[in-house]
This record gives C-alpha cells, structure tokens and sequence, in this order.
C-alpha cells in the first residue's frame, strides 16, 4: 500500500490513528442516538458505515483519500462498541447478562484473531495478493451482515420513556453522579494500561532478547489465555462483589506488567497472569455500569457514549506515555512501573464505589 500509494511511514500511522480521532469527537452523540433510535436502527447504521469505510479503500488514489475512508469507520465504530452493552442492557439481566458481556467481547478478540488469520491465509492469496480487492471483500462481507442484521433483528422489549432532556441537560444530569464518575475514570485508566502495555508488549519482550517473530507469538499468549476469564468471570462473580473482583483484578494485571518487565519468574506466568486480570476489567466495568440503578437500560447508550470518549483517550494516551517515558529513562521499566500504579489506582478508585 504504501508503494501504490506513494506514501510514507509517518503518513501511514497517521491515517491508522485517524478513525481513533473521529470516534471520540463522535461518541457521545452516537450514544445519545442510540437511546432514542433504538437498537436495530443504529447497529445497522453503525455496521453500514463500517462495510463502507472498508469497501472504499478500493477505490482510494492516495494520503488523503485513504485519511477519510479510515476516518470514516470511527463514525460507526460508536454504535457498535456502545449499541451491543445497550442491547445487553435491554435484553439480559442477572446472571444472563454477565454471560452476554462476556461472549460479546470475547466476540470482538475471537473476530480480530480470525480477521488476521483469514486475510494472511485466505483472502490474499484468492485475490493475487491484491490489498484493494481484499479490502472489497471484506467490505462486502460486512454489508452483507448490516442487511442480515436489518431483516432479522428484533426490536428490544419496551423501556419506559426516556425524559425529554437536551443533550447537554442528559450528559450534565449522568456526569452529576459521584458513582459513574468513579466508573468513567477507571475506564480512561483501564484503557491507559491496557492499550499501553498491550502496544509496546512486543517491544519490549525483543529487549529481552526475542527475535520479531517470536516476541509476537509471546506477546499473543495474553490474548489466548483471556478467552476463558472473559467468558466466565463476568457471569460467575455476584453483582455485589463485582467492584472486588475488579480491584483485584487490577491489582493482578499490575503484578504481572512488573513480572514482565523484569523477568523475574518465567514470562510464561506473567503474560497468563497478564491476558486473565487486564482484558477482564472492561466487561466487569460495563457490568458494574448498567446494573448502577441511575444508568438501567434507558441510559446506557447516552452514558457508554460517555464512557468509551474518555476511555478512548486513555487508549490513546497509554502507548504515548510509555514511550515517553522509555525516551527519558533509556529502559521500558519506567514506562512499565507507570502502568502498574495506574493499575493499583484503579484497585482503590474502583472501592470508593457506593452500593445498595
């Protein structure tokens, strides 16, 4: 792409950070929308958004071209990643639920490993190893699941009717509350840690000596061994112990970033250890936010609109602190220290939570 395109690197990382921009201008109102649109409305405009970034990079000439059909995907990305803990919301309750937050993002990482795999393996060499005929298939595929999506989804049961407030009045009236305030910095700082480490895993392991290829194998393990905690944590942990769990969670997930980085056990238990507390604390949060009796199923669109705006930025934020910091330290242990705090913030944030 980049020869075709006569583009350069800084270009390139550019235009894969643009659709990260777009989203967290959007959220918000992309989850106000879904309050008021309903779900099958806006999943399948979200989803149809996303099927025409893809299929229009087929067509794309250049930076500034290929810059807006990327752009583009960040305007649906909110309605999928806030409208499937709103359709959770609607639909499931109790133990039901924790499973459907579970599956759904075990759904995300399940897609992103079989995308990668698929395209490498498959859908490059069908098409002769041509990038935009490979981005046209996934496009297709993608509008062909917005059509299925809109003939045979159900509209979700009935909700009583949410108060006729502006936008500003509906985001000051959540913002207001000490609870979803607690709830929304630990998302920046999830975020923060998770998309830091997980960003600069790699690198750091070929520090410790890896070659490329195997430092992406091993920083892939967390991956796998989240599958299972992501599953079935979110369902077997009681609601009341919920904020617990996530506090020890995180104080998890920052022990085994410290054991990573200095090698003091084998990096097999870190990394386990690692892909089992960090990747758990995003579903646990989302529960913990839609059981919050202020939220229900009426405001989780507007209030995950919220919540992934600031996390987002986290997401954002995470990779640009470490790398800051290794910069100034001349070693990833800096950089790697930083995110543990924020782990164990988030452990004592987390407990100032106040429940029935």
């Amino acid at each position: 792409m980049l020869e075709d395109l006569q583009m350069i690197y800084s270009q390139m990382g550019f235009v894969l950070g643009s659709w990260q921009l777009t989203y967290i201008a959007v959220a918000i109102f992309a989850g106000i929308l879904l309050d008021r649109w309903g779900i099958r409305k806006s999943l399948f405009a979200g989803i149809l958004v996303i099927g025409l970034s893809i299929l229009l990079r087929y067509v794309v000439t250049g930076f500034v071209t290929l810059l807006l059909t990327v752009a583009l995907f960040g305007l649906g990305g909110p309605m999928i990643s806030i409208g499937a803990p709103k359709a959770i919301a609607l639909w499931f309750k109790g133990k039901d639920r924790g499973t459907a937050v579970g599956i759904y993002t075990t759904g995300s990482r399940i897609g992103q490993m079989l995308a990668l795999g698929a395209t490498n393996g498959i859908i490059m060499p069908l098409t002769g190893y041509s990038w935009r005929l490979t981005f046209a298939c996934h496009g297709v595929f993608i509008l062909s699941i917005a059509l299925l999506w809109w003939l045979f989804a159900k509209d979700t049961p009935a909700v009583p009717a949410i108060e006729k407030l502006s936008t500003n009045q509906l985001l000051l009236k959540l913002i207001r509350l000490r609870n979803i305030r607690i709830i929304l910095a630990c998302g920046l700082l999830i975020f923060t840690v998770n998309h830091g480490f997980s960003n600069w895993l790699p690198k750091l392991l070929e520090t410790r000596g890896m070659t490329p290829t195997l430092a992406g194998y091993c920083a892939a393990l967390p991956l796998v061994a989240g599958l299972p905690s992501i599953v079935l944590i979110p369902r077997l942990v009681p609601a009341y112990f919920r904020s617990r769990f996530v506090s020890l969670l995180s104080v998890l997930s920052a022990i085994s970033i410290i054991l990573i980085a200095t090698g003091v056990v084998p990096l097999t238990i870190g990394l386990v250890i690692f892909g089992i507390a960090a990747p758990t604390l995003l579903p646990m949060s989302m529960l913990i936010l839609m059981d919050l009796p202020e939220v229900g199923a009426d405001h989780m669109g507007s209030i995950g609109g919220i919540y992934f705006t600031i996390a987002e930025i986290g997401g954002f934020l995470g990779p640009l602190l470490f790398g800051v910091l290794v910069d100034l330290t001349g070693t990833f242990l800096a950089g790697a220290s930083f995110l543990a705090a924020l782990g164990i913030g988030i452990a004592f944030l987390i407990r100032l939570l106040k429940t029935a």
